[in-house]
């Protein structure tokens, strides 16, 4: 993505620079891949945004560079299991009674809408996290940050998808927690390309970096001589 002038002038007198990070070290990093389900992804559900079956490769391309330099991969889902109950304010006044039912029944961590899309490359040894709310790092929705911190990780790769709801989401909120946090531009989607573009502008004015898979790549420090694979 080609930032507005007035965006790039901003974070520039802001910060120094555009880009902070000239380096990123694969050791402290990892690729938080949010909400690349089924339900999110495919046709015929309720939470379909099409343009996230165009990032698949592009994730799956920075997920096998990260793991190959020796960094984490970590696959985020929502599951819907008992929302109505924790989560009763979204589902009784955000979501039509139609709505609601329909995220209940094809979003539980049992139903196929759950799983991941079947071309992404998940591995065996990759971790995964279920959340409950937009945000992975909100209180009470996932082991995230928990995990994160256990592994020594200080830097994090958003990508997946909504790029302005969820992974912005999580995205922010690790960010307040002390995490270095880039959002990946084309390895994010958007239901429409001006909520993508308006989300990633918000992000650089104030939270994080943007970088594309290309860039991020250029970046990575692979960490092989210091972080061993059992």
């Amino acid at each position: 993505m080609e930032f507005p002038q007035w965006v790039q002038d901003r974070v520039i007198a802001r910060q120094g620079c555009l880009h902070p990070y000239d380096e990123l070290p694969a050791g402290r990093l990892a690729v938080v891949v949010v909400d690349m389900q089924q339900y999110f992804t495919m046709p015929g559900y309720q939470g379909e945004c099409a343009p996230a079956r165009e990032i698949i490769d592009p994730i799956n391309r920075l997920c096998d560079a990260v793991r190959e330099a020796g960094g984490v991969i970590v696959w985020v889902q929502t599951a819907s299991d008992n929302a109505d109950a924790f989560w009763s304010h979204h589902h009784s006044v955000m979501l039509t009674p139609e709505r609601s039912a329909r995220r209940l029944q094809t979003l539980r961590s049992d139903a196929p809408g759950y799983a991941l899309h079947p071309d992404l490359h998940a591995h065996d040894t990759d971790l995964r996290v279920t959340k409950r709310f937009y945000s992975a790092m909100a209180p009470g929705s996932s082991e995230l940050e928990p995990l994160l911190r256990g592994l020594g990780i200080d830097t994090l790769l958003i990508t997946g998808t909504v790029t302005n709801v969820c992974c912005e989401s999580t995205a922010r909120d690790a960010m307040m927690r002390n995490f270095r946090t880039i959002m990946v531009d084309d390895a994010l989607a958007a239901v429409t390309p001006a909520e993508h573009e308006h989300a990633l502008h918000g992000w650089l004015l104030f939270f994080g970096d943007v970088l594309t898979v290309d860039e991020v790549t250029a970046r990575l420090k692979p960490a092989h001589a210091t972080r061993k694979i059992a």
